[in-house]
């Protein structure tokens, strides 16, 4: 899937159609926004069982990170550039400042293609997910205190057919949402945001999310 205008109209086009859903509650809960940025796949993603072009690509690709090992929340866990919103800040406001302080991608307003449905977790945050064009991006650097490493995920990736798996878990009617990357694997609630934006905006079909369970780990 090639990064080009084309594509860009696409997901723009089917953001703008959809009829985002925003949390009816948020009492006690901490904002946050995370960034879908849609860069070039580059050189790749160092991950077991996921080839590494052998130049660089052109392909379309999302940022991930891997957190810092010493963080005191979610440490090494798989994550989209975000954090929590600053006050007076709106979601998309958040999502390009987290992703310019956290990989290095300073992006102006106009790179916002739209936004996903608010993910409510079970560790209290409101995550807005913000969708971002982020061209080919071809200087990115981790934030050391926050940011372990950066990965360039190629959009095929995530169109796997055995993409999603879904666990059961003991204390929920609903199930963990899981994505398969490599050999690895990335869970809710970062993965039932990759879900729906694989759905939505690569598949067309318009999908919730918000249900889905995230693993005990993640709830910390």
């Amino acid at each position: 899937m090639q990064l080009d205008s084309d594509l860009r109209e696409s997901i723009t086009h089917r953001l703008r159609e959809f009829d985002v859903r925003r949390a009816t509650s948020t009492a006690g809960l901490r904002h946050a926004a995370v960034a879908l940025a849609v860069v070039q796949e580059g050189r790749g993603a160092v991950i077991p069982g996921l080839a590494a072009p052998a130049g660089w690509s052109e392909q379309a690709a999302l940022i991930l990170t891997r957190r810092h090992a010493g963080l005191g929340s979610h440490a090494g866990q798989w994550a989209l550039p975000g954090g929590r919103t600053d006050a007076g800040e709106s979601p998309r406001q958040a999502a390009l400042r987290e992703l310019s302080e956290e990989v290095g991608l300073a992006l102006p307003e106009d790179a916002v293609l739209g936004e996903l449905d608010d993910f409510v977790t079970r560790s209290g945050y409101l995550i807005t997910p913000v969708v971002v064009w982020g061209g080919a991006a071809r200087e990115l650097v981790p934030q050391p205190q926050e940011v372990d490493s950066i990965h360039r995920i190629a959009l095929s990736e995530f169109l796997r057919a055995d993409a999603p798996w879904l666990e059961p878990i003991a204390d929920s009617p609903h199930p963990v949402l899981c994505m398969p990357v490599g050999e690895s694997w990335i869970a809710a609630p970062t993965a039932a945001l990759l879900y729906q934006f694989r759905e939505l905006c690569l598949c067309g079909r318009p999908t919730r999310v918000a249900h889905y369970e995230q693993p005990l780990f993640a709830r910390r």
